[in-house]
């Protein structure tokens, strides 16, 4: 590769030269540390000195995680190739049964490389399965960037661009049974794809009542029943390894990905029933290989993803669902009397701090020189601000700059969160001094 250091001190301005200058842009006027130079303990680190907690999600096991590095070497220390000319892969065969055994639900697994591939094909298997052209998602969803997941997107400044979307896609307002059951009961849609508790959508988990209905309604007219757990699986939640597991009946299709790459090396998965990819594609051979990735099946990234699975442990999952609770009840308590705070919502690691928007005109998008964003809320990216000087890399929700959203790492010791609530308290403290 490349010398290392030359890469560390060039490679951020070669990225606004040649990759995406409104995102350099962005980071800078937000003040993230974005010249990142080495990962430590599980952190960052960057060309200050500055230790970074990353709170984005992607990181479940703190970067670059010993366990999951040395599996890598391991693997590349071997003749073994990753990539099979037959797409019979070993290790994706390997990787696919370890998943289904984990779930206990399920006993296909169709191997990608983003969450965007692992909702196109399930898009694609509810087609192919009913010969449908409806596809309904929620309100306040994301499901990815490709054209398929990408019109089942909340509309605005993510999806609009894009637009026409694919054909037969629709959303229905979130938790709505009644808008459910409507959609529904003309006989002509192929699946109803939902994420358990929504990330971009403000942190915002599924009423039971509707869950029980979406069970119920969508066995009854025949069609598949998607749940993307791109945020919510592998543990995030602190429910268990899928955040479905307690639902009235397992959905026809799981989705992940995120950690599944152990935050190496990218990796997802769509999981279903042998049964419904048999009765979708199983015409003959040719049909098996009518979806396929061409690299989404190779053995680098199912070496990851098996490693992953191994820390995936009883243990750490508890250790999920406890700490997450203790985070919640302290930032309940510590922003309890706060006039900007709504409501801490969510489960385990994954949390939203639902903030009021101040009522001053300073504090608008349009007085800092973006009249296109005047509409957005600035109170969860000015609490971002504050928290990038403290070390910790938190984010806004992508459809809803109002909610501050945290997803820590899952072995994160408890004086970091601690640290964590301090700093946020701070951090709002601020927002309310300047009103």
């Amino acid at each position: 590769m490349d010398d290392l250091d030359e890469v560390l001190r060039d490679g951020f301005d070669e990225y606004r030269e040649f990759v995406n200058p409104l995102v350099f842009q962005r980071a800078s006027l937000a003040g993230e540390p974005l010249r990142v130079t080495r990962a430590e303990d599980g952190r960052l680190v960057d060309a200050a000195g500055l230790e970074v907690e990353d709170l984005h999600g992607t990181q479940a096991f703190g970067h670059r995680h010993p366990a999951i590095a040395d599996a890598l070497r391991r693997f590349l220390a071997t003749d073994a190739p990753s990539w099979y000319p037959s797409r019979v892969n070993p290790f994706a065969g390997r990787l696919a049964r370890r998943l289904c055994e984990r779930t206990g639900a399920y006993d296909n697994a169709f191997l990608a490389c983003t969450g965007s591939d692992a909702v196109e094909a399930a898009l694609k298997l509810a087609r192919a399965l009913t010969r449908r052209p409806g596809l309904v998602s929620l309100e306040g969803g994301y499901h990815g960037c490709t054209y398929g997941s990408l019109s089942l997107m909340q509309q605005g400044y993510l999806r609009d661009p894009f637009e026409p979307c694919v054909a037969g896609a629709r959303a229905i307002p979130f938790g709505d049974v009644d808008a459910l059951a409507r959609a529904l009961a003309g006989g002509d849609v192929a699946a109803v794809v939902v994420e358990p508790i929504q990330g971009e959508g403000g942190v915002r988990a599924l009423p039971d009542a509707f869950v029980e209905a979406l069970c119920d309604l969508t066995a009854r007219h025949g069609t598949l029943l998607v749940a993307d757990e791109v945020q919510t699986a592998l543990g995030r939640t602190g429910r268990g390894f899928l955040a479905t597991a307690g639902w009235p009946r397992r959905p026809d299709a799981v989705l992940l990905a995120k950690h599944l790459g152990g935050g190496l090396v990218p990796i997802s998965a769509m999981l279903t029933r042998r049964d419904l990819f048999v009765r979708a594609y199983g015409e003959d051979f040719a049909a098996g290989e009518s979806h396929n990735t061409t690299m989404g099946f190779n053995a680098l990234s199912a070496v990851a993803a098996l490693a992953a699975l191994d820390l995936l442990t009883p243990d750490l999952l508890a250790r999920v669902r406890d700490e997450g609770a203790w985070l919640r009840a302290a930032l309940a308590e510590r922003l309890g009397g706060s006039p900007l705070v709504r409501e801490v919502r969510g489960e385990g690691f994954m949390l939203g701090v639902a903030l009021n928007a101040p009522d001053h005109p300073w504090l608008g998008f349009e007085h800092f020189g973006y009249p296109g964003l005047r509409e957005r809320p600035t109170i969860a990216p000015l609490v971002c601000h504050r928290l990038y000087r403290r070390g910790f890399f938190a984010f806004t929700c992508g459809h809803d700059w109002s909610v501050l959203r945290l997803q820590p790492r899952f072995d994160i010791p408890r004086e970091r969160l601690a640290a964590l609530v301090d700093a946020i308290a701070e951090a709002v403290a601020w927002v309310e001094g300047l009103l």
